[in-house]
């Protein structure tokens, strides 16, 4: 074991660790198990997961998770942020889910966090071109300058309704398979979406499947980083999914996300990176997924969390 100095964070995890990533799929695990097998594995808090998931019911949510001493860090937002037909249903959704999130009991606030939780994750996803080329910057079609604006507009709308009504930090997080996934494009939307309206949420496993350097890239947006999720890649699994035509979750369910410290991502270094910028506040592990691979979750989920206790965080 290293020994190294604890960071000021609370780790936390994601329903996408037990599959739960389309509302629509049918063999998707009660959130009541979700919750239960959060708290066993030693968490502070998870996340609420895709819209649709969690019933909206401040009663029945909050009694659960009191039980388990668990808290709601954010909440998301994963759909098309491209199509402007699709803004009126991002704004429901923003409504709707900042609200429920607000009316429970908020986390606690930690030494070096610049927004307090929950906050209101932004990804773009739902589009079969971008999904086919995930991890593929060369392969995968950028978006015209007229669709990359519409894009702006409902990210900027949502930030908007989330600080101004609800008092909810909204933080982009590129995502593998959507239009904000490789290096230009996070460098885009840095740019074109101003600090004062949205922080970013880095995720070591997708910058690292889209080929950037996690590390590296969290030092570069440091300024600008609110909210981190962890996860690890499974060397020899990428490679092999790479070299196919593949959805992402696809490749997830052949096991490319893997319990961390048992990837490639180099975590010691990370966290030393984190203690030099000062980061506190909320990691959130995930791993996607199968559903019906879920009976894994509880065991993988707590290798992660003791993996990274040992290295201090």
């Amino acid at each position: 074991m290293l020994s190294l100095e604890t960071l000021p964070v609370t780790v936390t995890c994601a329903p996408c660790c037990w599959g739960v990533d389309d509302v629509r799929n049918p063999h998707l695990p009660p959130w009541e198990r979700v919750l239960d097998e959060a708290a066993a594995a030693g968490f502070g808090g998870l996340e609420l997961g895709p819209y649709g998931y969690m019933p909206l019911d401040v009663s029945r949510v909050g009694a659960a998770l009191d039980a388990r001493s668990l808290r709601i860090v954010a909440g998301t937002i994963f759909d098309d942020l491209v199509d402007p037909a699709n803004r009126e249903n991002l704004l429901r959704q923003t409504d709707e889910i900042c609200a429920f999130v607000t009316a429970l009991p908020r986390p606690r606030s930690h030494p070096g966090q610049r927004y307090p939780a929950p906050y209101l994750t932004v990804m773009d996803w739902g589009h079969d071109e971008r999904d086919y080329a995930a991890g593929h910057s060369g392969r995968a079609p950028r978006l015209d300058p007229a669709a990359w604006a519409d894009m702006v507009s409902s990210i900027r709308a949502i930030a908007a309704l989330a600080r101004d009504r609800y008092g909810v930090r909204a933080v982009i997080h590129p995502h593998a398979g959507g239009y904000i996934e490789f290096a230009d494009e996070l460098d885009r939307i840095a740019s074109d979406v101003s600090p004062d309206l949205a922080g970013l949420c880095l995720d070591t496993g997708h910058m690292d499947y889209s080929g950037m350097d996690p590390v590296e890239t969290i030092r570069t947006y440091a300024d600008r980083l609110d909210y981190i999720h962890f996860k690890d890649i499974d060397a020899a699994k990428y490679a092999d999914v790479m070299s196919r035509r593949i959805r992402f979750f696809e490749a997830c369910a052949e096991g490319v996300m893997c319990p961390i410290g048992r990837g490639r991502i180099d975590y010691p270094a990370i966290h030393r990176l984190l203690g030099e910028i000062g980061y506190g506040g909320f990691i959130t592990i995930e791993q996607e997924r199968d559903p019906r691979n879920a009976g894994g979750s509880l065991a993988d989920l707590t290798a992660s969390r003791d993996f990274l206790r040992a290295q201090g965080f």
